[in-house]
C-alpha cells in the first residue's frame, strides 16, 4: 500500500532518450554522464507535469521583467508644454468625405474650432468602413453605438468649452488584441473568436481619457503573426491583391484608406514598421515600457510594445503623448517625459546612418539612398556608424521561447490546430519547436541581450538620431534593445513595392526621432497620394 502523503514514483528515463535530446540541444554527453542524469530529468519532468496543472491565463506576467535601462543611465526628466505646427485649414467640403484622408492635425484643429462636428466626422468614417471593409477585410467588430455616444459626448463637451486636446472627437481604431469592455477581443485567431473582457486596456482607457472615438476593433494576424486571420487576409488599399504586412494588418490598411482618423498598433518584431511600410504610412514603436501594456495580448513579456500608426509624422506625435507614461498595472512601464517640439531646430541633434545598410544590395536600396541625399540636402551633417556585431538573428530564441510560453495550453491543448496558418512559418509550429529550446540557452541569450543593451549605449553616446533602412539588422537590434523607431514612407521600388526609412533613436527619446523624421516627410510628398479603392457600385475615390 503506498501512503497517500507519499509522492508518485518518478517514471524512469532511458539514458538512450537523453542521448536522442543531446542531437536536437548540439551537446554531447558520455554514457557515465547520461547514466547520472538520467533520475534528474525524470524529476524534472515530473516538475514541468506540477507547474502545467496550474492556470496561467496570459495575463499572468513571468516573476521576471525586462529593463531597457542599463544601471548607470540616466534620463532627461524636465517637462515641457507639446508645441505643434502651425496648420493651415483646407476649405469645409460640400461633402465630408473629402476630409477622409486628413491628416489628424487637420481634423483636430477643424474639431477644436467647431468647423466640423465629431459626430459628422465619425458617422463619415463609420460609413466608409462599411462600405471598404468588405475588399479591405480590415475590421474584425465595428463598434458603432460606442462610436456615436462617445461622438456626441466629445460635442457637448466641446460645445460647452471642455476641449479635452487634439485628439477629442476624433475617430480611431484599435488593433483586436487590446481589450475593450463591450465588445469582443479576438486575437484575429479561431481559439478565441468569442472571447470578452470585462474591463478596457490601458491604451483604451487612456484615448477615451483624451476623447476619442474608437468606431473599430481592426484585424490582427493571428496572435499577432502576419496579415491573415480567421476572418480571411487583411488587404493593403493600394492593392487588393496583396496583403497589408502584419501583424498590425487592419491598422495600417485602415489608416492608409482613410477609414480612420488614426490607429494604434503593437510591435514585437516589425509589426508596426512592416504594415506601415506596406501601406505607405507613418507609425511609431515607442520605447519598450513607455505605454502600458495592460490588457494587451502578451506575445512576448520583454519585447512587446504598443505605438500609434497614421498618416504623417506629426499624427504620431500627437497621438503618443495621449498614450504614453506610468501604469502601476504593468510593472514594466516608467514615467519619463515627451517633449514634442515640432519646431525644433535640427542643428541641435546629431545624426548618423547605418552606413553598411544603404550600401548592400536590396531592392530598397536606391530610394534608402536617396532618403539619406534628401536629408543631406537639408543640411544635415549624417554620421556614418555601424552596429554592433553580436549574432542578433539568434536572438529571436526570446521571442519565440517567450511566445511559446504565453500560447502554452493552446499548444497543449491541441487547440493550435484551429488556426488558420500551419506553415513552417506560422505560430502552431513555431509555438511546437519552442518547447525544445531550453532555459539555460533561453537566459544565455538574455545575457548576450545585455551586452548588446551595453554596446548601443556606447554607440549612442555620439549621436540622438541615426537613420536605417526599415529591413537592416537594426529592426530586430531595436526591438530587443527596446529603442524608439519612427517608420515613413520613401518612395516606391522600381518594381512596384512600397519603400520606407526608419528613425531611431536613444531610450525614451520618440521626440527627437519624430522631429527629424518630420523634417524629412515635410521635404518630400511620399504621404500625400493616397489609394484609389472603388467597392461595388461606385467609381472609387477620386483623389
Amino acid at each position: 500500500m503506498t501512503d497517500a502523503n507519499q509522492a508518485p514514483e518518478t517514471a524512469k528515463v532511458a539514458p538512450s532518450a537523453i542521448s536522442g535530446a543531446e542531437e536536437l540541444l548540439g551537446l554531447t554527453f558520455t554514457d557515465a554522464e547520461r547514466q547520472l542524469m538520467a533520475e534528474d530529468v525524470a524529476e524534472q519532468r515530473d516538475s514541468y507535469a506540477a507547474i502545467r496543472a496550474v492556470a496561467l491565463d496570459n495575463s499572468v506576467p513571468p516573476a521576471v521583467r525586462f529593463d531597457p535601462r542599463l544601471p548607470d543611465a540616466v534620463f532627461p526628466l524636465a517637462r515641457k508644454p507639446i508645441v505643434r505646427s502651425t496648420v493651415e485649414l483646407p476649405p469645409i467640403p460640400a461633402n465630408l468625405e473629402e476630409l477622409a484622408f486628413a491628416p489628424l492635425t487637420v481634423l483636430a484643429k477643424l474639431i477644436e474650432t467647431r468647423q466640423i462636428t465629431s459626430t459628422a466626422l465619425t458617422q463619415m468614417y463609420l460609413s466608409r468602413l462599411k462600405r471598404y471593409d468588405p475588399l479591405l477585410h480590415c475590421v474584425v467588430t465595428l463598434t458603432e453605438e460606442l462610436a456615436l455616444q462617445q461622438a456626441k459626448r466629445a460635442d457637448e463637451e466641446i460645445a460647452q468649452g471642455r476641449y479635452r486636446g487634439p485628439l477629442h472627437g476624433i475617430p480611431y481604431g484599435a488593433k483586436d488584441l487590446l481589450a475593450t469592455r463591450q465588445h469582443p477581443t479576438t486575437w484575429g485567431a479561431e481559439p478565441f473568436v468569442d472571447q470578452k473582457f470585462d474591463y478596457d486596456a490601458a491604451v483604451i482607457e487612456k484615448l477615451e481619457e483624451a476623447g476619442a472615438v474608437l468606431v473599430a476593433k481592426l484585424t490582427l494576424g493571428a496572435l499577432a503573426w502576419g496579415d491573415v486571420w480567421f476572418g480571411g487576409m487583411t488587404r493593403t488599399p493600394w492593392n487588393l491583391e496583396e496583403g497589408s504586412s502584419g501583424s498590425s494588418a487592419g491598422s495600417g490598411s485602415a489608416t492608409a484608406a482613410g477609414l480612420v482618423g488614426f490607429a494604434i498598433g503593437t510591435e514585437t518584431y516589425g509589426s508596426i514598421i512592416s504594415p506601415s511600410t506596406q501601406c505607405r504610412i507613418s507609425g511609431l514603436r515607442p520605447t519598450f515600457g513607455r505605454v502600458s501594456r495592460y490588457g494587451a495580448m502578451a506575445l512576448s513579456w520583454t519585447m512587446d510594445k504598443i505605438g500609434p500608426m497614421c498618416r504623417t509624422v506629426e499624427d504620431c506625435a500627437l497621438v503618443f503623448a495621449a498614450i504614453y507614461g506610468a501604469d502601476a498595472r504593468d510593472n514594466t512601464t516608467v514615467d519619463y517625459p515627451f517633449n514634442w517640439d515640432a519646431t525644433q531646430d535640427l542643428s541641435a541633434l546629431r545624426i548618423g546612418y547605418e552606413k553598411s545598410a544603404f550600401e548592400e544590395d536590396s531592392p530598397y536600396k536606391a530610394r534608402s539612398n536617396e532618403a539619406l541625399e534628401k536629408l543631406r540636402s537639408l543640411g544635415l551633417e549624417l554620421l556614418p556608424l555601424e552596429l554592433p556585431k553580436l549574432p542578433i538573428p539568434a536572438l529571436s530564441i526570446i521571442l519565440t521561447a517567450e511566445a511559446g510560453a504565453a500560447f502554452d495550453e493552446l499548444t497543449r491543448s491541441g487547440r493550435d490546430d484551429l488556426l488558420k496558418r500551419q506553415s513552417r512559418d506560422a505560430w502552431p509550429n513555431v509555438f511546437r519547436a519552442s518547447r525544445l529550446i531550453p532555459a539555460v540557452e533561453y537566459l544565455q541569450a538574455q545575457r548576450v541581450r545585455t551586452l548588446l543593451m551595453q554596446e548601443m549605449a556606447t554607440l549612442l553616446t555620439d549621436v540622438d538620431v541615426y537613420v536605417s533602412p526599415s529591413f537592416s539588422p537594426n529592426l530586430l537590434l531595436t526591438n530587443l534593445t527596446g529603442h524608439p523607431s519612427v517608420v515613413v514612407p520613401c518612395g516606391v521600388t522600381d518594381d512596384h513595392k512600397p519603400a520606407s526609412i526608419t528613425f531611431s533613436a536613444n531610450l525614451y527619446q520618440e521626440a527627437a526621432a519624430l522631429r527629424v523624421a518630420l523634417a524629412y516627410q515635410n521635404a518630400t510628398d511620399y504621404h500625400q497620394p493616397h489609394p484609389v479603392i472603388a467597392a461595388a457600385g461606385d467609381d472609387g475615390d477620386k483623389r
